[in-house]
């Protein structure tokens, strides 16, 4: 057996809320390698996680296709139309199913007439990459699509906002077998963890996550999204799409992220990492301990 060929033995189970029962396929395959080190080499099993290419569709027409990892599809779903304006709220799909088409997956969605039209009129078909930059424009005329300006109040104590980075670290189990996704969750205002998700693509955990906590009823704005990735341009406007007031990510900002949360509102933290972070945009959503503000704008 050569050394790239995949098996079928079956992946360790990967604990709640990376994957569910009823999702269309496994997350990750096993393959046989071969291993140096230390001058010696051995055959073994390693663990590659899955990327399939994932189209969404919408009332029976093909909007976009990403290369996603096929985990928490309904969650993609839903996050992804919120963030990308297709809808404004969860209610404008009607409903969903998840079926295998050719050598990916649909998510076909139903949404209602008002929304249906609106996207007729933007409609675009495209072909998305696990790091997609402008994710869901055709042409520059519609690089400036913002979202509306963030209007989330709630404030996060520093020291609850680093305890929950660490516990986001420990329980990313796909990135624990495979080492090869991004995670994002969202805390609560005491620093619980909600919602956490792995994917292949940060915007697609991202997505995943929002549509998660939508699904379950939890308002973005009364917490803050975390996410293990840089802190890109889409990634501040999917998080201010979500109405969420705090972005936090474990690596740096681009400097046009930073430009648009300044102007959206959005309170931007980038490495978010053990006891420090450095904060970009209206910091006053953060509190260091014992004081009743936060820094300045």
């Amino acid at each position: 057996m050569t050394a790239a060929a995949l098996c079928m033995r079956p992946a360790p189970p990967l604990p709640s809320p990376s994957t569910g029962a009823d999702e269309p396929l496994a997350p990750v395959v096993s393959v046989v390698v071969r291993r140096w080190q230390d001058g010696a080499s051995a055959e073994g099993v390693d663990w590659a996680c899955e990327e399939q290419p994932v189209s969404l569709e919408y009332n029976g027409i093909s909007h976009a296709v990403m290369m996603a990892t096929p985990t928490a599809l309904e969650d993609f779903a839903l996050g992804f139309s919120l963030t990308e304006g297709i809808v404004g709220a969860p209610e404008e799909i009607l409903d969903t199913e998840v079926r295998a088409h050719g050598r990916g997956l649909c998510v076909a969605m139903r949404v209602t007439a008002r929304r249906a039209a609106a996207l007729r009129e933007r409609r675009r078909t495209l072909a998305g990459r696990s790091g997609c930059g402008l994710c869901g424009v055709d042409s520059l005329d519609h690089f400036d699509r913002m979202p509306a300006a963030v209007s989330a109040t709630q404030r996060i104590d520093a020291p609850v906002l680093a305890q929950a980075m660490r516990e986001m670290a420990r329980t990313q189990p796909l990135r624990d077998l495979t080492g090869a996704t991004h995670a994002a969750a969202w805390m609560d205002a005491d620093g619980h963890l909600h919602a956490l998700r792995e994917d292949v693509g940060r915007h697609n955990a991202l997505d995943k996550t929002v549509g998660a906590l939508l699904r379950a009823g939890l308002a973005p704005a009364g917490g803050a999204l975390l996410v293990t990735s840089r802190a890109s341009y889409e990634m501040v406007q999917k998080a201010a799409a979500a109405g969420a007031g705090v972005l936090a990510a474990v690596s740096a900002p681009t400097a046009l992220a930073i430009r648009t949360a300044q102007a959206l509102g959005l309170t931007l933290v980038a490495f978010a990492r053990g006891q420090r972070h450095v904060v970009y945009s209206h910091a006053w959503r953060l509190q260091a301990p014992g004081t009743a503000e936060g820094a300045g704008e």
